[in-house]
């Protein structure tokens, strides 16, 4: 395996110095075009000095240039968008119109301004919201991500997705369930694709400060997107390349949690060449979202390193380089039930074990990523663009057990081992395209080639007295002690008893248990796709061939169509889409999940499903869109699509005890329905805002095919999976001052319906067959709810009331409480002999947060530099509310408290 690395470093070098060594470009690469044009003045005599602006105003982007002497303008690495471009000049009329850039082949414009008088009036009209386009998306300029408050700084991508995106789950640590799918998210970044996962116990996330735009694909991906494509995130960093005036920023901000960070960019370049760099960092006390509302053991840091080079070599040739470092440390919440861990501490395998107090738990984590990715970009001609991208990503993870293994006992339902981890994953590979822009033609002919080599190496050990007892009591409930089941004396063997566990019983003088597990996965993907602009109709047509080569192989034809039809009188445009896609497995502990269950010691450890020891495979998604979008004079605009989703192998995770390991698990089937929605104000007497929305349910349909962990399902009945959600929304309301140095406010209200929560008791004593709740009784015949298998703290999380006594972290409810005085504040529980898996399962409640900003972007009104001021509060009601319960998915987790932030920064 060193060898094959060895040629893959080899021939990743080997590329990038053939790039570099070429000469470079006038164009644009990955997910960016350019525009240039001359302005005359209609006689053929060139304006120089004329005021050039191009603006997309649903986005909010928007960047301005003056012409040269030669009458030239040049604006580079635009995201893929519609834009309006307007020009003023003094003695002149103003001039505007519209511009599609959709491929990095260059737009080259002649443009002729008429003698007149000027004004500083630009005109939008309805036209200019609209985009005529069959796939559904939203787009983010850096205008909107500077004002928004986000809930997780250091996984703001996600928040950021998540706060502005239709049809988007909220979850903890950053995960983003995008249309009913776990996190089946591809970040395409300046045309890198990243299918990884990228949620804070996953890797680090691209620094949103490096990030100039982002678009959104909630629709069917177009044939260049493979593997994760729920949710296709086009991602354009911002560029130094014409920035003949160094500019930059300094800042630094504090809040609640101890949370400080500081952050520095810089852009600088010419014509011909650029460079961005931005360093941040952040430390703070509540980096992940625990398991209480009180944050505790909750510290962690992170910092990052990105920097982006262009240079253009010639007319023809250029390169764009992307370098990045990230490194995280935090630490794994505890909840009361890990304070203070009483366990074995002399005598484990006599009969007489004696135990005391072995500490709190302390399980912390620590990531380091590091992506390299040049783009050599080739003009063949004014209508060819050829890109070539090699590149090499790493993440390394390591979760490290508290010092003393025996303080990592959990409750019984929760964690029962100790567990380290070492584990990396390296993505090497290249991707190559050549785009023809011609006449009403877009077309994209690509490849696609990535190797992912993964290493997992994890130790477990028993830190359960109770959880593999050789000797159980005259009620059979399992005891600490002994050493064989031989040896019970007065009790009686244990018929669970597992002897292979007992050389790693910790409790008992064991020692750990080693395994290690490598593959290689290897993908090509090829495709071909073509945009046809015929009148007022638009056509996608595209065609995807991807080969996959890993613990398992696949292979899958994938066709993508799509239609849409612009009504120019009503200012509509309708389109429908389909797309079949290639459903991967996660990279994340693939080879554990994989062959873990298949191992007699790792099967018990891991919760393995009976029946799911297998190799997870790669699945395949037929998916239908149909939607419209309306604008309403020059003001809104409403955009929504209807989903249709059907699944073959369908992807999940399950999460290991109390910590962020978390194994990827298959489904038979699933069924996705939904409906998202947006609607965008761009600007009405200073006020923005937008509206997003969605329904969308997570059918999955056992059995459980493959994969460790997982206890839902046991029906072979569908159910609804951890983020089926049935709405959620999403509103943004900002104003501006009005004056050039007038103060700005945001809010936001995000509401969400809640969770599925499997784990909450419930009654029904009707028979359902897929009903998981029970069916107790008080000893009068009262229909009750069994508690026995939940601690006080348990209780506590999920709000647990009966018969109007609170639970606390220390005293918990009666064992039997009757059904009709059960309750929760926390979590939604189906009246009696309602509750069903599919139909009407427990849910976390629904919430209601909401944030607000307010800024100053120019304190004391500087011209060349700047002082600004923001203030910013998340969930400013102190709403107290969960994410989850128990989930077997992703455990416990509360939304964040009430979060105040002040940042001040220096531009210049």
């Amino acid at each position: 395996m060193p060898f094959i690395r060895g040629h893959v470093f080899r021939l990743f070098l080997i590329c990038f110095l053939a790039a570099a060594a070429s000469s470079s470009f006038a164009q644009s690469g990955g997910n960016s075009g350019t525009v240039s044009g001359t302005v005359d003045d209609g006689t053929g005599a060139v304006i120089p000095g004329a005021k050039v602006s191009i603006e997309n105003p649903v986005s909010g982007y928007k960047r301005t240039t003056v012409t040269d002497q030669t009458g030239h303008y040049h604006f580079s690495n635009l995201p893929f968008n519609p834009y309006h471009l307007s020009i003023s000049m003094e003695g002149f009329d103003n001039y505007s119109r519209d511009v599609d850039v959709r491929s990095t082949v260059g737009l080259t414009l002649k443009d002729s301004l008429k003698i007149g008088g000027m004004t500083d009036t630009v005109t939008v009209n309805s036209g200019d919201l609209l985009e005529n386009d069959s796939t559904f998306h939203t787009d983010v300029d850096r205008s909107l991500m500077e004002k928004l408050p986000l809930e997780s700084q250091s996984s703001s991508l996600s928040s950021l997705v998540t706060l502005s995106s239709p049809g988007v789950a909220a979850d903890s640590n950053g995960l983003a369930h995008g249309l009913g799918d776990h996190a089946s998210t591809s970040y395409s970044i300046d045309g890198q694709s990243v299918t990884d996962q990228q949620s804070k116990v996953f890797s680090n996330q691209l620094p949103s400060n490096s990030v100039q735009s982002i678009e959104v694909i909630s629709g069917a991906p177009p044939a260049e997107y493979g593997g994760k494509t729920a949710l296709v995130i086009q991602v354009t960093t911002r560029s130094g390349q014409g920035v003949t005036t160094p500019t930059g920023s300094v800042s630094s901000s504090y809040g609640t949690y101890g949370s400080a960070t500081g952050a520095i960019d810089l852009s600088y370049g010419g014509k011909s060449w650029g460079n961005f760099i931005e360093v941040d960092g952040l430390n703070t006390g509540r980096f992940l979202d625990p398991p209480e509302f009180k944050v505790f053991h909750a510290k962690g840091n992170e910092e990052n390193v990105f920097d982006r080079i262009d240079k253009q070599f010639t007319e023809k040739d250029s390169i764009h380089l992307n370098l990045n470092y990230s490194r995280s440390w935090f630490q794994t919440p505890n909840t009361y039930d890990n304070l203070n861990v009483q366990n074995v501490i002399s005598g484990g395998s006599s009969s007489t074990p004696v135990f005391g107090n072995v500490g709190n738990a302390d399980q912390r984590s620590q990531i380091q990523t590091f992506d390299i990715a040049p783009t050599y970009t080739r003009v063949i001609n004014n209508a060819t663009v050829f890109n070539l991208g090699p590149y090499v990503r790493r993440d390394a993870y390591n979760y490290y057990p508290s010092g003393n293994f025996l303080a990592d006992r959990g409750p019984a339902n929760l964690q029962t081992s100790s567990v380290g981890q070492a584990r990396t994953l390296t993505n090497a590979g290249a991707h190559a395209d050549i785009s023809i822009s011609k006449g009403t033609q877009n077309i994209k002919v690509g490849v696609t080639y990535s190797q992912t080599f993964l290493d997992e190496n994890d130790s477990l050990g028993v830190v359960d007295p109770t959880y593999n007892s050789p000797c159980v009591d005259a009620n059979g409930n399992p005891i600490a002690g002994f050493n064989d089941s031989t040896s019970c004396g007065v009790n009686f063997a244990n018929p669970n008893y597992l002897p292979v566990l007992a050389p790693y019983d910790l409790t008992r003088d064991g020692s750990l248990f080693h395994y290690s597990g490598h593959t290689d996965v290897k993908e090509l993907g090829l495709y071909a796709q073509d945009q046809i602009t015929a009148g007022n109709w638009l056509f996608n047509l595209g065609i995807r061939q991807d080969f996959y080569n890993g613990l398992t192989v696949a292979r899958q034809t994938q066709p993508r169509l799509g239609v849409s039809y612009k009504i120019k009188p009503t200012s509509t445009v309708l389109r429908v889409s389909y797309a079949r896609t290639l459903e991967t497995p996660f990279n994340e502990n693939l080879v554990l999940s994989s062959e873990g269950c298949l191992n007699p010691v790792l099967n018990p450890l891991l919760a393995c499903s009976p029946g799911a020891n297998g190799t997870l495979r790669p699945g395949f998604k037929n998916e239908f869109h149909a939607g419209l979008q309306q604008a309403i004079g020059k003001n809104f605009v409403l955009s929504g699509d209807y989903i249709w989703k059907y699944t073959h192998n369908s992807f999940d995770f399950s999460v290991l005890g109390n910590t962020p390991i978390t194994f990827p698990i298959d489904w038979h089937n699933s069924k996705i329905p939904g409906l998202a929605l947006r609607a965008d104000v761009p600007d009405f007497h200073h006020i923005s805002a937008y509206v997003v929305m969605s329904s969308v349910a997570a059918r999955f349909f056992p059995p459980q095919v493959a994969g460790a962990g997982a206890t839902v399902g046991g029906s072979g009945l569908p159910f609804r999976i951890d983020h089926d959600e049935k709405f959620n929304e999403t509103t943004h309301v900002q104003y501006q001052v009005p004056g050039r140095l007038g103060p700005w406010i945001g809010f936001n209200w995000r509401f969400d319906s809640g969770l599925v929560a499997g784990a909450v008791p419930c009654y029904n004593d009707t028979g359902d067959p897929n009903s998981s709740c029970g069916a107790a009784t008080l000893p009068d015949g009262t229909p009750a709810i069994d508690l026995s298998g939940f601690t006080a703290d348990q209780e506590f999380q999920a709000g647990f009331t009966c018969d109007g006594v609170k639970a606390t972290p220390t005293m918990a409810l009666p064992s039997l409480c009757a059904a009709s005085q059960f309750t929760s504040s926390l979590v939604k529980i189906p009246s009696i002999n309602t509750e069903n898996d599919d139909k009407n399962p427990p849910r976390i409640a629904p919430r209601s947060l909401f944030d607000v900003s307010i800024g100053q972007d120019n304190l004391f009104h500087g011209d060349k530099t700047k002082w600004s001021l923001r203030l910013s509060a998340v969930n400013i009601t102190n709403k107290y509310a969960l994410y989850n319960f128990l989930s077997t998915f992703s455990g416990t987790h509360y939304v964040s408290p009430r979060a105040m932030t002040a940042e001040i920064g220096f531009h210049f």
